[in-house]
């Protein structure tokens, strides 16, 4: 799976994503907002399932990363 950095916009939308590549880009502390998640690769674009959709969701429901998502400030 690849790594994609958050753009902003909505969350589940595949067009919210920049692709980064195999290992996971630079997400500092504190665990606030969206900064990447992983997922499978779609032409450059990542294949967001509702199950990806809800981890991210979760994740930042509860300001805690998860393996598929990353949180920065």
């Amino acid at each position: 799976m690849a790594w994609y950095k958050y753009n902003g916009g909505p969350v589940c939308d595949p067009n919210s994503y920049t692709l980064v590549g195999n290992a996971p880009p630079s997400c500092p502390n504190p665990n606030i907002r969206l900064c990447a998640i992983q997922a499978f690769d779609n032409m450059g674009s990542p294949i967001i399932t509702p199950a990806l959709c809800g981890e991210i969701g979760t994740a930042l429901q509860n300001k805690t990363e998860s393996v598929n998502v990353l949180l920065c400030p």
